[in-house]
């Protein structure tokens, strides 16, 4: 794996919307700064994503100085979202978690986001991530915390698996649906220049000056087969990864990392598996 690098970073400020696409960014404990600080809880205070609301995909948050957001979403105009004092949090769930978040301030962002989906919802800040909300302990190491990321800090996938992975979808039962882009998996971090699937065997790896531990590997859902672009559902991938990635009853694509150390990664950076 002497030539992969870092291909591209990805940033989703708040869960389930539209990512963004920096040159570099920092790496914190619970994840990429900025990423998934953010989301939307239904009126019983209970996570909203892209499995109950795929529209949520044609949406986008800009991360404003501060941590704060500026949302669109077509028909819509534009909103901008303060970081709420951190003195106000309330309960709510993130699948299996209880942890308290903070919702924004303004009335009309809720307003607004809920006039989007035609729901009522709720826009939320995780203000302190250190220690809100741990990692899965099945998997985690002591004292490890995630954002609002669906369990581990980081997601990293990798382009030659997503072409294998194409390749096996051209030649299924739902040929038209492909070729996949990688933001149906919405990770983090893509390494390009290895061999397909090699991430299945990583156990600890470096990006640049930064170290991560493999967790597990990414078991998938249906957000995979939500079209980023127009929010429409398909078939794929899932039927595929069920067919030919099926592990411990998990449709598989990608490793869940978790930093061991600060710094920041920039697209460019060598890929090494340190272990």
């Amino acid at each position: 794996m002497g030539n992969a690098q870092l291909q591209s970073i990805h940033i989703h400020p708040v869960k389930a919307l539209g990512r963004l696409s920096p040159r570099q960014a920092v790496v914190e404990p619970w994840g990429l700064a900025g990423d998934r600080r953010w989301m939307l809880v239904d009126d019983g205070g209970r996570v909203v994503t892209q499995r109950q609301q795929p529209r949520l995909a044609t949406a986008a948050a800009e991360l404003l100085p501060g941590g704060g957001l500026r949302l669109s979403a077509p028909g819509a105009e534009p909103v901008t979202v303060a970081v709420p004092r951190p003195d106000g949090a309330v309960p709510v769930e993130i699948f299996r978690d209880k942890v308290r978040a903070v919702p924004a301030e303004d009335a009309a962002v809720h307003a607004w986001c809920s006039a989007f989906l035609g729901t009522d919802v709720r826009l939320v800040h995780m203000a302190d991530p250190a220690g809100c909300r741990p990692v899965d302990p099945e998997y985690a190491l002591p004292g490890e915390t995630v954002s609002f990321a669906d369990g581990y800090p980081l997601l990293v996938t990798t382009t030659a698996s997503l072409e294998a992975l194409n390749s096996l979808i051209a030649r299924g039962e739902h040929p038209g649906e492909g070729p996949l882009p990688m933001n149906r998996f919405r990770p983090n971090v893509v390494v390009t220049g290895t061999d397909a699937w090699a991430e299945d065997d990583w156990s600890r790896v470096s990006i640049g000056e930064v170290a991560f531990r493999v967790a597990k590997r990414s078991g998938r859902c249906v957000v995979t087969t939500t079209d980023q672009s127009s929010g429409e559902r398909g078939k794929e991938p899932l039927h595929t990864l069920a067919r030919h990635r099926l592990m411990d009853g998990k449709a598989v694509f990608g490793q869940n990392l978790v930093p061991l150390s600060p710094g920041t990664i920039r697209v460019g950076d060598p890929v090494r598996v340190v272990g």
